[in-house]
């Protein structure tokens, strides 16, 4: 076998936008470089180093790949650890997964004290092997659940290596830990990756979890990628961290699309409202881990309630905005409500209060691509 450049060849790499040069590889990150200085915290910075929807991609006849990599994974302690899988699609299906083991791992406590333990690890190999040898376009999707140093990527001696030949529409997407999806075991689980291969399109995944804040500086990240879709999964993160209140909500998903339209004057938007959350429905944040046995949410006195944003007013709210806008002319604003993806109905999904199983995740990404790029939906083509 022989190594593939990783930079300036064939090979690309998708869903990362910055990247640190390392003494073995690189370890790649999801928003530009420009942004480091504004990240809030080191929580936020290493949700922009989990690798959700980040990929490489090539063409190639060649029978087996082997990808060198370093992984950095946060688990819990007192839950089972399951290694970071990555995820080949050939030709624009999954069809194999496999598990990088020996990595390091941030073991958090969820006991509300936020101590955590580092256990170093190792590189290791990821091998997809028996794959045909003509020539098909393969992408390798990275964990959802981990940092990646990439280190090398092998094929076949003999075999063809050119670009990835398959030219999709671009979407851009932005949400919670429920577009991040890090709690799934395979990058084939994650729903903005299931609905991207149901609509043919390039999905570059700005799900952040805990971190879909409205901060000001992601309007200008949105607004500079080439899109031919944008989407914002707005909401959840507002309630459980109790950062804002139906006072400051409203201006700062203005200034979110404000910032968008500024460059991208008529690309579609779609503007989506939290999927149903059974403990914030009508009550406010903030939500905290109780252990492994998932989340509540905190009783504030009631002064404090009256302020406070909950899931249902998010969504009166969001409607409101996108109508208000449309009647001012953007009629390529859209609005999709979160229960249309996953309702009461689909409760037995949260294995947490909070979070989707990965049959959860999967209706959603189905029956987002039938909202958004089906016969009637916004970004039909």
């Amino acid at each position: 076998m022989h190594e593939v450049s990783l930079e300036g060849g064939a090979l690309e790499i998708r869903g990362a936008l910055d990247w640190d040069r390392t003494a073995a590889g690189i370890s790649l990150r999801r928003l530009p470089a420009w942004t480091r200085p504004q990240l809030p915290d080191l929580f936020m910075d290493a949700m922009v180093t989990m690798a959700s929807g980040i990929r490489i991609r090539f063409r190639t006849s060649s029978t087996r790949i082997e990808m060198r990599v370093a992984t950095t994974q946060i688990t819990f302690a007192g839950k089972a650890h399951v290694d970071p899988a990555f995820s080949l699609r050939v030709d624009g299906a999954f069809v194999d997964d496999a598990t990088a083991s020996g990595g390091t791992r941030i073991v958090v406590e969820r006991s509300g004290v936020g101590n955590i333990s580092i256990v170093p690890g190792e590189s290791t190999t990821v091998v997809f092997a028996g794959l045909s040898a003509v020539e098909k376009d393969c992408e390798i999707w990275f964990p959802s659940n981990a940092a990646v140093e990439l280190i090398s990527v092998m094929i076949d001696d003999g075999a063809t290596l050119a670009a990835y030949g398959i030219q999709q529409p671009r979407w851009v997407h932005y949400g919670s830990s429920i577009s991040h999806c890090m709690d799934v075991e395979r990058p084939s689980d994650v729903w903005p990756a299931i609905a991207a291969g149901i609509a043919g399109v390039d999905v570059q995944n700005l799900g952040l979890a805990g971190q879909c804040q409205l901060d000001a500086f992601m309007g200008r990240v949105i607004a500079a990628l080439p899109a031919d879709f944008i989407s914002l999964k707005l909401g959840v993160n507002l309630v459980n961290a109790a950062s804002m209140t139906q006072r400051t909500f409203g201006p700062a998903v203005h200034g979110l699309l404000d910032s968008i339209r500024e460059r991208q004057a008529h690309t579609p938007i779609l503007v989506v409202s939290p999927i149903y959350c059974p403990l914030v429905e009508c009550h406010v944040g903030p939500t905290v881990p109780r252990g492994l046995d998932g989340f509540e949410v905190l009783d504030l006195p009631a002064e404090i309630r009256a302020l406070g944003l909950t899931v249902e007013g998010i969504r009166t709210a969001l409607a409101a905005i996108v109508e208000q806008r449309r009647s001012g002319g953007d009629s390529n604003l859209h609005y999709l409500d979160g229960l249309q993806l996953f309702g009461k109905d689909d409760e037995a999904d949260l294995y947490d209060r909070l979070h989707p199983n990965p049959a959860g995740y999967r209706r959603i990404g189905e029956r987002f691509a039938a909202a958004a790029f089906g016969e009637h939906g916004p970004f039909r083509s």
